[in-house]
């Protein structure tokens, strides 16, 4: 539904956030704040997984001692940087995502920029990235280019997105793993362990809470979950995954930790060399590297508030989310703040589709996940509490939802068909939201020139679709040039 003019007899803070205006209230807001963070909390303990347990060019880790203190600092600054971006994208974009450390980001910086220069010359160029992309924003650029997509591309976006997070939980669960062919079924082609009965009950009390209309449906699921969870681990002693134990919990051992409050270590903030990455390995790839790094961060959130604002149906008269300037300037200013904190390129983040799915609308729920990942700071191991098992239910779900919008895409029509489909289905199978757009926005650009339709080709796409041919031929251009 198109956003309508705000009613003017309501309250000032109820008109800046559109709380009547987007039909919704502020306990749904609550609700779907709370299940955001709970879906996506999981950052605050696998950013420093990542980042924690690599080396710069010097051997040396992340603050510069040793691999625990690393991910102590990690932890707590990846969650204090979440939660401040958050919550101004809450007070500021009045949008319902989430932003944290970016996955596939983090694993570029610690394991390809990383080893060819120190830590603080890595982050320098996350920092860079960032504020390109910002500058790219203040000049009008990034709205242009969300507004120069098709429509249908953009449902596609969000269909593509939705089966994206879809294998995240199915991944993240151990339900889809690595094998023979290319993904294998559980364990050896066998649901096994009990950390897999829990998330298939976890699944099956989600999707029978949503299709009962209950209020709080993925909320109660992921509660209830981990309440089983617990319990499991209580009594069959499952610990973590590992090749000697397959069937583990994947990530987290839902059990009571042995402290509840820890004092948050901030030593990392501030520990960047700006232009150190380009004396460290040259000009030519310091530049490949930013490109890499801001392209990534430029579509993926595209894609992420497309597909949410569709989800939601929170957009305005051209299709487009309402204060679109505002999102992508927060957003914009995530990667540069999460550079400068040592805790890579943050943006905004697909699991915020589980609080819309939860109900959400507004900024206000943003604000609650940014006011919760401030409290996790200090009660980090509280959140480690809460297993991949029990969170990813809500994802599987919410995909279900996203899916939905495939409705608004004309198959008939090849010329936009085709691209709506490579974006769907690259996805997904590649792991990365901004493959699949690429995919997508190159080939329609190249069907429609031999389809001699190249005029409805808006000229922004035609420098986009350039944009990823670059992206795409990334490894042939470092070799052309000679860049180790």
């Amino acid at each position: 539904m198109a956003v309508e003019a705000p009613d003017r007899t309501v309250p000032g803070w109820d008109r800046w956030f559109h709380l009547t205006q987007r039909g919704s209230t502020v306990s749904r807001e609550v609700r779907g704040g709370i299940v955001t963070f709970f879906t996506m909390a999981y950052i605050v303990v696998l950013n420093p997984l990542i980042l924690g347990f690599a080396k710069d060019a010097d051997g040396q880790f992340l603050g510069g001692g040793s691999p625990q203190q690393a991910i102590v600092m990690v932890s707590a600054a990846t969650a204090l940087v979440a939660g401040l971006l958050t919550a101004a994208m809450g007070a500021i974009g009045r949008f319902p995502v989430a932003m944290a450390a970016g996955l596939g980001l983090n694993g570029f910086v610690a394991f390809t920029l990383a080893p060819q220069m120190t830590w603080a010359d890595a982050m320098g160029l996350v920092v860079i990235e960032g504020l390109i992309i910002t500058l790219l924003v203040l000049t009008g650029f990034r709205t242009a280019v969300f507004q120069a997509v098709p429509e249908q591309l953009k449902y596609a976006i969000g269909v593509g997105i939705g089966l994206f997070i879809t294998i995240i939980g199915l991944v993240d669960a151990g339900i889809a793993r690595p094998g023979t062919p290319l993904i294998s079924f559980g364990i050896n082609g066998a649901l096994r362990g009990w950390p897999t009965f829990v998330f298939v009950v976890g699944l099956m009390i989600t999707a029978v809470l949503v299709a009962k209309h209950v209020k709080g449906a993925i909320l109660i699921g992921i509660v209830a979950t981990t309440v089983l969870a617990m319990i499991v681990e209580a009594i069959a002693k499952v610990g973590n995954a590992s090749e000697d134990n397959p069937g583990g919990w994947s990530l987290n051992v839902p059990k009571v930790p042995d402290q509840v409050f820890s004092t948050p270590d901030l030593g990392l903030l501030g520990q960047f060399n700006l232009l150190g990455g380009f004396q460290a390995i040259g000009v030519v790839a310091a530049i490949l590297a930013v490109f890499s790094l801001m392209l990534s961060d430029f579509f993926d959130t595209m894609g992420t508030v497309f597909g949410i604002a569709n989800e939601g149906e929170i957009v305005d008269e051209t299709g487009n989310p309402p204060h679109l300037e505002p999102i992508l300037l927060v957003d914009s200013i995530g990667a540069a703040v999460g550079g400068a904190a040592s805790v890579s390129s943050n943006t905004s983040y697909i699991e915020s589709a589980s609080g819309v799915g939860e109900g959400a609308r507004t900024g206000i729920a943003s604000l609650v996940t940014g006011a919760l990942f401030l409290v996790a700071m200090f009660f980090s191991p509280l959140v480690s509490v809460i297993p991949h098992e029990a969170a990813t239910p809500a994802l599987v779900i919410v995909g279900f939802l996203m899916m939905t919008q495939i409705r608004h895409i004309d198959f008939s029509d090849y010329t936009i068909g085709i691209p709506a489909f490579l974006t769907l289905a690259i996805m997904p199978f590649t792991y990365s939201i901004t493959n699949g757009i690429g995919a997508g926005f190159v080939s329609y650009v190249l069907i429609k020139i031999f389809t001699g339709k190249a005029r409805e080709v808006k000229p922004l796409m035609w420098v986009v679709a350039a944009a990823f041919v670059i992206y795409f031929a990334y490894d042939p251009i470092e070799q052309i040039f000679g860049v180790v």
